[in-house]
């Protein structure tokens, strides 16, 4: 069918009173339309334009040749260039447009961006209104108008490529992106349609015919098309505007674009192999996604970037029928080519799905060198995350020449010392590797397992360690774990080294049995981080082995979990799943008591219930008579077992028990004599003894020895020579304990019903006037604030007594000052009323 054509000529340029006018309308083109299209015809002159330019700069002039899609579904194709006018307007913009009527395509089933190197484009009105020739019409068969000389553009705008192809894609997408058109700068017009020349060869055909375009305009901000050309002058100005700015004819970007599908589409541009676009289409999937796209590219020999060359890869894992024998040949071998080395661990972990898509789909001699690759990589590489092939892959002379060659390095490896800072999944994945080739490790096992088991506790902790703690399993030394949005605790997260550690236990019941035997060995110096890594790694306990110490750390989380805070039912549950007796072993002791007290004390009956657990024998070989002592010398100030727990401790573990530990328990296990028995003569010296050699001392314990030291000194029957050696020593803190325990309130009513205790305190504390400023002062407060009060709330009878006891055991001397004492205070109280009433007279 004929399309309608239209011609319409500009204003003059710098005339502003000019208006542009449709100097040929072609038959259906409405009016409503031309004035659609008016705007679209707009030309302004670049910066610089000669007035009156020559034949040469008419000619070099840019040409706006554009694509735009009308309100009514319509579109057009036209051509705005400069031509010579009349004398008086030297420069005239003519444009010849074709309007396509909606749903009828170009003739040939064109592109609209084929058209612009049309020679049938006019540059004046044809005579009579009458059409010479239709642009579109004319278009010789076949691609080669667009594609001429765009694989030379291409590569000269390499650097570019990427990212002005990303943004076309993406401004061929429906509904168009927002943020207005995207701009490319160009010094020649011509070249901005050789961008969409690539764009048209490169994007599917819906794309490209939504793709709105002009080669030239001087208001890219107010444009409604897609894309834009501007001259260099006017790139800042699109840049102001906020639009997507691409200066090709700058320096090159120095960011390259995100875009694989972009990227690799770039370097089968400078490639010069366009053909590609159209086998890439011919292949499953996303036709934006850059996984076909780099298929057919590495099969034709393209090289491609290591996100690319993954992209192929992840594409024929997931599709490996969609490719024939000979194209998934050419794949792996390009793949797997030697001259690559910049190769990533996600194409590594690509190429593993790869394998294992193809493995028992093609060939061995096809998959064998992603095989050779994936273990190299793993050995060499240290990718940890592989997924490795199966141990048959490597069945034949293939499997011998890959061993003879990594063999020894994985050897070397295994045997080195520095095992202990080795990464876990390093080690697995040696191990794995060594028996994929067949590899005798069985004497490096031991080592390798004795390095290896710490290791997996470390990373464990390093993974799930936070603000307050790690994660998971929370002992009394622990926080809970952290609540899910339920309100339950959030189940721990798996170590990432996990699956390959467990598949890797499946696979080597050797290595399995020599790891598991080498945690249990350490479980009893961690038992808590043993717990936690378990809860985190299901490690298979079936077999033979006891394994005693893991089975208990395996049941502490549940346990806790059931139990909650009743440490004695959580002691007896971990020690039954031991399922060997204390006796028989003693570290379980160890083990327990650090899973149910882990970086605490016991409280004292918890210390005794560990106490008669086991043997002192058991507890001295598990070392966890420590955690008894520390129970005893953490008890409060109120815990009347600790005295016995430290006495039991002083004759269960002698030999164990010492330096200040010992002396602070001593000086609890006095207490208990002080309190209950008679003890060894000397006693009052010694508390201060044992203060200064359990330095730095408890402040319970502490507190507990003054208290007793006091009261035992403020008995009836304290010895004297005791009291005396307390009063001679003018220690403060013992002194002030002695001053808090008399004004406790047994003390006191002692005084106030006790003629005959009345008179031996008043006898104590007035008996050392030379003793030191401590005693004295303490003395003498203790007389007017103590005994005073006390004496004065007696009958006068007991007061009789008190002073008749004090004059029989002491002398009349002493009777006459207790008297006097007590007359002072009352003479003192009426000899103020008197002065008071005579100055009241």
């Amino acid at each position: 069918m004929s399309l309608a054509q239209v011609h319409h000529i500009s204003a003059a340029a710098g005339d502003e009173s000019a208006e542009g006018r449709f100097t040929a309308v072609g038959r259906g083109v409405t009016a409503a339309l031309l004035a659609e299209l008016e705007p679209l015809f707009a030309y302004a002159l670049p910066d610089g334009a000669p007035h009156r330019p020559t034949d040469a700069e008419l000619r070099s002039l840019p040409q706006a040749f554009t694509y735009a899609v009308l309100s009514d579904g319509s579109r057009v194709v036209g051509r705005t260039a400069p031509a010579r006018g009349e004398s008086s307007a030297p420069v005239r913009f003519h444009t010849h447009a074709v309007h396509i009527p909606s749903g009828v395509p170009l003739p040939g089933d064109r592109l609209p961006v084929e058209a612009w190197r049309s020679p049938h484009w006019a540059t004046v009105t044809p005579a009579g209104g009458a059409s010479l020739s239709d642009p579109l019409g004319a278009l010789p068969p076949g691609p080669a108008p667009v594609r001429e000389g765009l694989d030379d553009f291409a590569v000269s705008r390499g650097p570019w490529l990427a990212a002005v192809l990303a943004d076309l894609r993406r401004a061929s997408e429906e509904p168009p992106p927002a943020g207005g058109p995207v701009v490319l700068v160009e010094r020649r017009s011509a070249d901005v349609a050789r961008w969409l020349g690539l764009a048209a060869v490169a994007l599917p055909r819906e794309s490209v015919e939504r793709l709105t375009f002009t080669t030239y305009t001087r208001r890219p901000g107010s444009s409604a098309l897609r894309v834009v050309g501007v001259a260099p002058e006017d790139a800042a100005g699109a840049r102001e505007a906020g639009l997507r700015v691409h200066v090709c004819a700058d320096r090159p970007p120095v960011e390259a674009t995100g875009d694989v599908w972009a990227r690799t589409a770039a370097r089968v541009w400078r490639s010069r192999a366009p053909e590609l676009f159209q086998e890439a289409r011919g292949l499953p999937g996303d036709p934006y996604a850059a996984g076909p796209l780099a298929v057919v590219a590495l099969c034709a020999g393209v090289g491609l970037g290591s996100e690319e060359r993954a992209a192929a890869a992840a594409w024929a894992a997931e599709r490996p029928y969609a490719l024939d024998a000979k194209w998934t040949g050419q794949l792996v071998e390009a793949l797997t080519s030697p001259g690559i080395d910049d190769r990533t661990g996600s194409e590594f972990d690509a190429v593993g799905r790869l394998f294992g898509a193809l493995d028992g789909r093609c060939p061995a001699s096809v998959t064998a060198p992603l095989a050779a690759m994936l273990v190299t990589e793993a050995v060499r590489g240290g990718n940890g995350s592989l997924e490795l092939p199966r141990r048959d892959a490597f069945v034949g002379p293939e499997g011998e020449a890959i061993a003879g060659v990594l063999g020894p390095e994985i050897l070397t490896e295994l045997e080195s010392g520095a095992g202990g800072s080795r990464p876990v999944a390093r080690t697995v994945q040696l191990l794995r590797v060594a028996r994929l080739l067949g590899m005798n490790t069985r004497d490096l096992l031991p080592d390798v397992a004795t390095r290896l088991a710490p290791a997996l506790l470390r990373e464990t902790e390093a993974e799930t360690e936070g603000p307050e703690g790690p994660e998971g399993y929370a002992g009394p030394g622990r926080p809970e774990a952290a609540p899910g949005p339920s309100g339950a605790s959030k189940p721990p997260a798996a170590p990432a080294f996990a699956p390959a550690l467990l598949e890797l236990l499946d696979e080597q019941f050797d290595v399995r049995t020599a790891l598991l035997g080498a945690l249990d060995r350490i479980a009893p110096e961690d038992p808590g981080a043993v717990a936690r890594f378990l809860e985190r790694v299901a490690l298979p306990f079936t077999g033979t082995q006891a394994l005693p110490h893991l089975r208990m750390c395996a049941e502490a989380p549940g346990a806790m979990t059931t139990l909650g805070r009743d440490r004695t039912a959580l002691w007896h549950r971990i020690l039954r799943a031991a399922g060997l007796s204390p006796f028989a072993e003693p570290l379980v002791l160890r083990t327990a008591a650090g899973l149910v007290w882990e970086d605490r004390a016991p409280t004292v009956e918890e210390a005794r219930l560990l106490l008669e657990a086991a043997t002192s024998d058991a507890h001295r070989a598990a070392g966890t008579w420590s955690r008894l002592a520390d129970a005893a010398l953490g008890a409060p100030a109120d815990a009347e077992e600790a005295e016995s727990l430290a006495h039991d401790l002083l004759r269960a573990f002698p030999q164990e028990i010492g330096g200040r530990e010992r002396a602070a328990l001593q000086l609890l296990a006095l207490c208990r004599d002080l309190r209950t028995g008679a003890p060894e003569p000397g006693w009052a010296d010694r508390v201060r003894t044992l203060r200064d050699r359990a330095a730095p001392l408890e402040p319970p314990v502490q507190e507990r020895a003054f208290t007793a030291l006091a009261e035992r000194l403020l008995a009836p029957d304290r010895p004297g020579a005791e009291l005396y050696a307390f009063v001679r020593s003018d220690d403060a803190d013992l002194i002030a304990a002695y001053d808090r325990a008399a004004r406790t309130e047994p003390t006191l009513a002692r005084l106030r019903t006790q003629p005959a205790y009345a008179a031996d305190c008043f006898t104590v504390w007035t008996a050392h006037p030379h003793a030191g400023p401590a005693w004295t002062t303490t003395a003498a407060a203790l007389l007017e604030e103590v005994l005073r009060p006390a004496v004065r709330s007696m009958s006068a009878e007991l007061v009789a007594e008190v002073e008749e006891t004090v004059g029989r055991t002491g002398s009349s001397g002493r009777a006459n000052a207790f008297r006097d004492w007590n007359r002072s205070r009352a003479l003192g109280r009426l000899g103020r009323r008197i002065v008071g009433r005579v100055r009241r007279g």
